[in-house]
């Protein structure tokens, strides 16, 4: 076999992954749109007292052991931002996003939308201040840039889909 025939076969192979993972990509992108969409509209406002904010694996989070089943494995080890906030007389553990995470007061008085026990959004109205986020190394500016993207294409799609809607 000549060199060309073996670049032209290394070369369509890496072409079939490449397409492959766009596809995947693609299709993890919807389902993610929908589920902020389904988050959206089961959010409720409520008023909280944040105690204490960490970044721990979920094993150890303190989350309802029902969520941490449900959690894929690879989560189960790495780091997720949990908030111990206190709704009338209950102490509670919640998740959150990293860019809401960043914006949380410790021991404040916030509004927050939240989704079962997850926090959607934030609004401090008692104008507490905010603590300096943490340095973000390459890996989080880079996922942080991506879920904005995202959040972004999946802005699109919406308007285009009202659109459409009001043409027909």
């Amino acid at each position: 076999m000549s060199v060309w025939t073996i670049s032209s076969i290394i070369l369509l192979v890496l072409i079939a992954i490449v397409g492959f993972l766009y596809y995947q990509g693609n299709k993890l992108q919807k389902k993610q749109a929908e589920q902020r969409e389904q988050m959206a509209e089961n959010s409720q406002n409520v008023t909280m007292l944040i105690i204490d904010k960490k970044k721990l694996p979920l094993k150890d989070s303190g989350l309802p052991p029902m969520v941490i089943e449900q959690a894929p494995k690879r989560y189960r080890r790495s780091k997720i931002p949990v908030v111990k906030v206190k709704m009338g007389p209950r102490i509670m553990n919640m998740m959150t996003d990293e860019e809401v995470y960043d914006q949380i007061p410790i021991k404040t008085e916030v509004r927050a939308q939240i989704s079962g026990i997850y926090i959607t959004g934030i609004k401090n109205y008692k104008n507490a201040p905010v603590p300096e986020p943490e340095k973000k190394g390459l890996l989080s500016k880079l996922s942080s840039k991506a879920m904005k993207a995202s959040n972004e294409a999946a802005e699109e799609r919406k308007a285009k889909q009202e659109k459409k809607a009001k043409k027909k």
